[in-house]
């Protein structure tokens, strides 16, 4: 009988090759960063949540490898991406360890998409590297004093416990009720190594998302920002303030909104074909201008 941890293994790797995916690494400095590549064509970089790893989107790009290269990486922390104690994960860092990623696998020019955490990073990114980002895809995305303005987050501030972060490994199912309206199905394999791993990662999580927190919010140094931009947000997110959709958009005028009803803080994992579907629906209209 396969023991829960190679199954989960299995299931992993089942789901990667149904989605055209095959696993690489790169090596950058200070960090390695394993991550996820299929299909061909023009290329879409995805940048996973906190607390995430590189295949919250594998549902989602099984949609995306039929028409475009997809390449998803575990951010440094995170994932199978290594890990340093005494390194620096601030968005700031982030975004040079992305640069790193790209330059170290020769892409000129991407999409780039994020998740929450990963979408702040992809937005700083556009805004400070422009010529490098053909659209940005944000999903439910951090970065603004909006978006921070719910209960989730307060909790935070007043008591520093949060659902993301999992002290131990049975706390994985509190942060995925936390986190999703539609849980998606999850072996029992899976879901004890994502506990144990998140357990694992407690202390140094924890000092991560501190760090994150004092990240400066994206509207209060951008004004405008003109990357083309697909903004979508859950209407049942209880982690973002779907207020924070209207954020991003001020600061990116090139942008339209996609509201996902009965959907929460994921939407790549709880509607992951609705999700494809409309990304690239968006990337069938670019390239676009933005008014001046």
């Amino acid at each position: 009988m396969l023991s829960s941890r190679r199954a989960a293994a299995l299931a992993i790797a089942l789901e990667r090759r149904r989605a055209g995916l095959v696993s690489d690494s790169a090596s950058i400095p200070g960090a390695e960063m394993p991550y996820l590549e299929g299909g061909r064509g023009a290329t879409i970089v995805l940048l996973h949540t906190f607390g995430g790893d590189k295949d919250n989107f594998i549902r989602t790009a099984a949609y995306l490898t039929r028409h475009y290269h997809v390449v998803i990486p575990d951010l440094p922390g995170f994932g199978d991406a290594s890990r340093d104690p005494g390194a620096s994960y601030s968005i700031e860092q982030q975004v040079a360890n992305l640069r790193a990623f790209l330059y170290k696998l020769g892409l000129d020019r991407v999409h780039l998409g994020g998740s929450a955490m990963g979408g702040f990073i992809a937005t700083e990114f556009a805004a400070r590297y422009p010529a490098q980002v053909h659209s940005l895809w944000l999903l439910s995305a951090a970065g603004t004093a909006a978006a921070s303005n719910t209960d989730m987050v307060r909790a935070y501030a007043h008591s520093g416990a949060v659902p993301w972060l999992i002290p131990e490994p049975a706390a994985f199912d509190s942060l995925l009720s936390a986190a999703t309206t539609r849980a998606p199905f999850l072996p029992l394999g899976l879901r004890h190594l994502l506990g144990a791993r998140g357990a694992a990662d407690f202390a140094l999580h924890t000092r991560v998302l501190r760090e994150l927190q004092d990240s400066p919010f994206l509207d209060a140094r951008f004004y405008r920002i003109e990357t083309p931009a697909l903004i979508v947000w859950g209407s049942d997110d209880r982690v973002h303030h779907a207020a924070g959709a209207d954020a991003l958009h001020a600061i990116l005028p090139c942008s339209r909104i996609i509201r996902m009803e009965g959907i929460g803080h994921l939407p790549m994992i709880e509607a992951p074909r609705q999700c494809a579907d409309d990304y690239l629906a968006f990337l069938a209209t670019l390239p676009r201008t933005c008014a001046p």
